[in-house]
């Protein structure tokens, strides 16, 4: 098994039912991504914290807020004055780069897995009907890279651009993210897609365009999708805003807008 795949409770999250979306990606999954970037960014969110006065008795605060700049930095367009490195398997890529820690533009032929099914045998049919995290086993030696984001500047992941292709050889460019000094797992961020038998790709922007389509009332209502979306809410009602429980938002909501 390549060192391109997490360790399987990174992954464990994505089986229940929860929109398989960049949301649902951890602080500890974006560490990796950014590398020594994480780093300073919670040295900026410290500072800012001294800045507003805060008590010094939240160094949690401080990763918290680091963990939010983190995953809005990764989920958005991040505006970096970086460019995609020539990786291995750049060759004949278009991938747009996003200016993200260590990408590299990546095309390569794979056939489209369930990540879970991979890794421990437990594989529903379809792929899971989008309700698992899907990657690619690349042709060229085997890894199972996990393919965490579609081409959207959105929170949005790539499972149901891949869905369609579930189990099928296709061909793939976007970019590979992490710094392979730092992190123990990079990451795919899919931007085209085409079965290796069709001439045209596809871009991976899926993930709205479903979304609609599951919730056309929802859909004309104004806000962001995750504001509205059920399963989010289901989520926030049952585990808080913070995911860590009910009580543990209220005294976050106690200490922050007393």
């Amino acid at each position: 098994m390549s060192a391109l795949v997490p360790a399987p409770a990174a992954v464990d999250a994505a089986a229940g039912d929860a929109p398989a979306g960049c949301a649902a990606v951890g602080p500890a999954f974006l560490k990796p991504i950014f590398g020594r970037g994480a780093a300073t960014l919670r040295a900026v969110a410290g500072r800012l914290d001294r800045r507003a006065s805060i008590p010094p008795r939240a160094p949690a605060r401080r990763a918290w807020a680091a963990s939010a700049l983190l995953a809005s930095l990764f989920c958005g367009l991040a505006a970096l004055p970086v460019s995609a490195q020539e990786g291995p398997f750049a060759a004949g890529s278009e991938a747009e780069s996003w200016g993200l820690s260590g990408e590299e533009k990546a095309r390569f032929e794979a056939r489209v897995v369930d990540v879970l099914c991979e890794l421990t045998g437990d594989c529903p049919e379809d792929c899971g009907g989008g309700r698992r995290q899907l990657g690619l086993v690349r042709a060229a030696d085997g890894a199972l890279v996990l393919a965490a984001k579609n081409g959207q500047p959105l929170f949005t992941g790539a499972a149901l651009d891949l869905l369609p292709w579930c189990g099928r050889a296709v061909e793939v460019d976007g970019l590979m993210v992490g710094d392979p000094e730092t992190a123990p797992a990079r990451v795919f961020q899919l931007q085209r897609i085409r079965a290796v038998e069709d001439d045209a790709f596809v871009k991976a922007d899926r993930w709205t365009q479903a979304w609609a389509e599951r919730y056309p009332d929802l859909a004309s209502a104004p806000g962001p999708w995750f504001r509205k979306d059920p399963r989010v809410q289901a989520l926030v009602a049952r585990d808080g805003w913070l995911g860590l429980g009910l009580e543990t938002d209220a005294r976050f909501l106690e200490e922050w807008f007393p």
